[in-house]
């Protein structure tokens, strides 16, 4: 695992107000779901189940599969991993620049690793494709219909597929039942960005249940947590969160175009609720620091992703009053500097 993910406010001292660094929806409302747990403690006193069987079949239920075609895990990163050691030693290429832990997990598997910057032409040897949709860190989403035809062309090669940002783009993207019903397509998904938990941990892959029998039988048991199940159960029926996408991402954009009128960013397109941007002058590291310790607002370093350099950052939306108070700041950064 490489230094420098998002939501490291424990690098700063002080206290961070405005968090653009983690892609977690801002506005989760976790009242209910507090309330939920503490109904629901005595949980902890018990060993849970070996395997998730009880929320697997209740994802399965809402998502019109087979209870073969869930397996839950311990957030999308344990998903990433136990793919990988399940294809140990494959011949793996990775769509880049992306989420670190893809490479991480393929490296600690013995896999043979390509790194690719287009789905155009693919070498002839691979026998595994990973790709983040939407991407992290571009918000790119690749589009469905290429996507679609090309796993069908490409029917010797596994696409382990990575939507943890799903809810947040209106952008077609593959349906669980759909990818399903290909031999070679692994689905990762996260509750975590959506419902805003990462400390709890909960994730789920769906695909084949051929290719989930051997996913499967890498899985530690117990290693979703008693509590994490509770969650799962609770969330899969929560009509009291919604998230209005529409609104979000016109706000990413309006962002977008503040940052672009400050002349000190390059910004990437995006399709969802976070974007990429460029400085023109200068380091991320030190605009990070400054955001972080003169106004209290954490921003993404994003050089260390593959194919970035020291320029990039990564920034997701808050709410507007926090958007247009991150570019003052960086208005206030720009003066100084």
């Amino acid at each position: 695992m490489i230094n420098g993910h998002g939501d490291d406010l424990y690098l700063y001292e002080q206290k961070i107000t405005a968090n653009f660094s983690s892609n977690a929806f801002y506005g989760a409302d976790l009242h209910g779901l507090k309330q939920h747990l503490s109904e629901h403690m005595e949980v902890i006193a018990s060993y849970p189940e070996p395997e998730p069987y009880t929320l697997e079949a209740l994802m399965a239920q809402k998502y019109g599969l087979q209870k073969e075609e869930v397996c839950v895990t311990n957030g999308a990163t344990e998903a990433i991993y136990l793919v990988a050691q399940a294809f140990a030693g494959c011949r793996s290429g990775i769509v880049m620049p992306t989420f670190s832990e893809y490479a991480d997990a393929c490296c600690m598997h013995q896999h043979r690793v390509t790194s690719l910057y287009s789905l155009q032409a693919l070498p002839n040897n691979l026998e595994m494709l990973w790709l983040c949709n939407p991407n992290n860190p571009t918000g790119k989403v690749f589009d469905k219909a290429e996507l679609t035809a090309l796993i069908s062309k490409h029917s010797d090669i596994c696409f382990v597929i990575d939507q943890s940002y799903e809810d947040f783009t209106l952008k077609p993207l593959l349906s669980a039942s759909e990818a399903a019903e290909f031999p070679n397509v692994i689905l990762l998904h996260s509750l975590t960005k959506r419902f805003s938990i990462p400390g709890l941990r909960l994730g789920y892959v769906t695909a084949s249940s051929a290719l989930l029998q051997r996913i499967r039988m890498k899985r530690m048991p117990w290693s979703v947590n008693a509590l994490a199940i509770e969650a799962g159960k609770y969330l899969l029926n929560k009509t009291d969160n919604v998230l209005n996408i529409e609104e979000y991402l016109l706000e990413t954009d309006r962002l977008a175009t503040l940052l672009q009128k400050t002349g000190c960013f390059d910004v990437w397109p995006t399709d969802t609720h976070y974007l990429l941007a460029k400085l023109r002058i200068g380091k991320a590291s030190a605009l990070k620091d400054y955001l972080a310790k003169e106004h209290g607002m954490l921003i993404r370093n994003a050089s260390n992703f593959e194919g970035l350099d020291d320029s990039f950052i990564r920034i997701a939306a808050q709410t507007p009053e926090q958007n247009n108070a991150l570019v003052s700041a960086i208005d206030c950064y720009l003066t100084k500097n």
